[in-house]
């Protein structure tokens, strides 16, 4: 985005309050950001885009490929998604709508609860899921969206009710 914005590390570095060494550092995958340096540069380069007359939408910074589970899916089905697919979050859907959410951290919870796996393993996602993420319409402005994710790990981008894409907290940072 800095540089589709035409924007310098020093001046992205001068309006944030970031340190230039800090965000090439970012940029060239050698540290990992705090959630709050994220959220900084994210706002500054959104207000600097607001300067451009571009504002990005959630639809041109979500991943557009979303991985997702069937509610009716086993908790095992899902740790092997996450596992091969590499994340640690899915939307749960019944069918093409989204009902719920799993992670990494409710499998954790319920085993730390006293659940085993082999308890676990077999049991229905529609049994232990979470929340759905928040979702937003596919034309919500970046600036919107990066309010809801200091709550949250993920949106989901809709068009006409269904999942077209999702933003996640890594999906901020590539922005940078």
């Amino acid at each position: 985005m800095r540089k589709a914005l035409d924007i310098t590390q020093t001046e992205l570095a001068k309006e944030s309050g970031v340190s230039q060494s800090t965000i090439a550092k970012i940029e060239k995958d050698r540290i990992s950001a705090s959630y709050e340096t994220v959220v900084k540069l994210f706002e500054t380069l959104e207000e600097m885009s607001k300067n451009s007359k571009h504002d990005l939408t959630a639809a041109e910074v979500a991943t557009k490929e979303i991985i997702t589970i069937q509610s009716s899916e086993k908790v095992r089905a899902a740790t092997e998604i996450m596992r091969s697919s590499g994340v640690s979050q899915l939307p749960v859907l019944k069918g093409d709508t989204p009902v719920g959410s799993i992670s990494e951290k409710i499998i954790f919870d319920k085993m730390r609860s006293g659940k085993t796996m082999d308890e676990l393993k077999d049991m229905p996602i529609h049994t232990i899921m979470d929340d759905n993420f928040p979702s937003v319409n596919e034309n919500t402005p970046m600036s919107s969206v990066t309010a809801m994710m200091s709550d949250c790990n993920a949106v989901l981008v809709l068009r006409k009710g269904k999942p077209v894409g999702i933003i996640t907290k890594a999906d901020l940072l590539k922005l940078i």
